[in-house]
């Protein structure tokens, strides 16, 4: 179990800083620029617990209009 990290807490600038912060922002952008495209196929190779299924769930539920 982690640390909840608020946006206004100083741990979390801390948090976004180091190495271990992974920001998805350009992966989910990169996928909506190819969906319904000839390259909406897209292989994300990303050892495990990396939030590969967190990530696709995202898109879906953008797409989905939630």
């Amino acid at each position: 179990m982690g640390i909840y990290l608020n946006p206004g807490n100083e741990n979390f600038c801390s948090a976004v800083s180091s190495r271990i912060y992974v920001d998805k922002t350009a992966l989910l952008e990169y996928t909506n620029s190819v969906i319904g495209t000839e390259q909406r196929y897209i292989c994300v190779s990303r050892p495990r617990r990396f939030g590969k299924s967190m990530a696709a769930d995202m898109v879906r539920l953008l797409w989905q209009g939630l």
